[in-house]
């Protein structure tokens, strides 16, 4: 890994600090239809430097976890871990990402590392079970009871505030569910 004050991180450079949020909207699956939950959250994202692979690929790389708690009681329903990473030789943005529900996900995109007029950036990944690049992985059980069939993320950010909505397309309970989440979070000093 090299030093990562000499990185050039590309369009993930806005994302590195730590980040809070409590106007989330969790819209999930229950067996009789959906539930709205409401909550906050927080999500650091560390820079930790480059990665070599195959002696010709490089990966500018964040690591990232993000709590997610309910607002009506506080609890934790949502613990994810993962990275984030930048090739800039192939433009391409990586969303490596964990959940312990035995599911992972290696979501994709291109960049064409430009900011919006307001100075803002999107970032947009998609992942399918089916895609040959991006793809999920799940337990048996999951494949079996609440199996993910695509996911998407797509993450608006600036300076000081970054808006995401992330949509996960499940079978569960005998029927396909358009899963998501949505928030507005701000930088913290």
């Amino acid at each position: 890994m090299s030093d990562e004050n000499t990185v050039d991180y590309g369009p993930l450079t806005k994302l590195i600090g730590t980040w809070k949020g409590d106007k989330g909207t969790d819209i999930a699956p229950e067996p009789d239809g959906q539930e709205n939950n409401p909550y906050y959250e927080t999500i650091v994202f560390s820079a930790i430097g480059t990665v070599e692979n195959a002696e010709t690929q490089v990966l500018a790389v964040l690591h990232y976890r993000q709590i997610v708690q309910r607002k009506s009681n506080d609890e934790v329903f949502h613990d994810e871990t993962g990275y984030w990473m930048w090739d800039a030789a192939n433009a391409t943005i990586m969303h490596s990402l964990t959940i312990p529900r035995g599911v992972c996900v290696l979501a994709g995109g291109k960049h064409n590392g430009g900011a919006n007029a307001d100075g803002s950036l999107v970032l947009e990944v998609k992942a399918g079970i089916d895609d040959k690049n991006w793809s999920v992985v799940q337990s048996p059980f999951m494949q079996e009871n609440a199996r993910t069939t695509s996911f998407s993320h797509r993450i608006t950010v600036d300076d000081t505030q970054m808006q995401y909505c992330e949509t996960t397309m499940l079978e569960i309970y005998g029927r396909s569910f358009e899963h998501t989440d949505e928030n507005t979070l701000s930088r913290q000093p």
